[in-house]
């Protein structure tokens, strides 16, 4: 038998062993933030609205579907993100924006690719209206 064709076997074997004890856990790992598998997502434990760099790519967002659909949606808000380990970094943003006086919920995503200077607005999508309150609402509420 070829010593080489042995060895590369032997090696082979031992990787798909070492790889396997570490997805059952086994690894140690420090901290525990750092494991995450390519294409899952995580939310983000910060509020969102506190966390700078998604309110840029929710602006972000906003104003590149306002260039490639000729619309003047105005930023409001973050309701909530994710983020999807890809080819760099996919965020899954809820958001709020101003659409000719009404605000609306919309679903953003932008991918991200920082080491390359990299971002894209992958998809902007309508969620739906914002509930509006009326004052008869409103007085009801002041009286409780």
């Amino acid at each position: 038998m070829n010593p080489f064709r042995f060895s590369a076997v032997a090696l082979l074997t031992i990787s798909l062993l070492l790889l396997g004890l570490c997805e059952l856990g086994f690894c140690r790992q420090e901290d525990s933030s750092i494991r995450v598998k390519l294409g899952g997502f995580s939310d983000f434990k910060r509020s969102p609205q506190n966390n700078a760099l998604i309110e840029t790519l929710a602006r972000f967002a906003v104003q590149e579907h306002n260039k490639q659909q000729n619309a003047i949606l105005e930023f409001a808000r973050v309701l909530k993100a994710r983020e999807q380990v890809v080819a760099g970094k996919m965020y899954h943003l809820t958001l709020e924006a101003v659409d000719s006086g009404k605000k609306k919920i919309y679903e953003a995503k932008v991918w991200v690719k920082p080491w390359m200077n990299f971002k894209q607005l992958e998809e902007f999508k309508f969620s739906h209206n914002v509930p509006s309150f009326t004052s008869s609402i409103l007085r009801f509420k002041q009286g409780d």
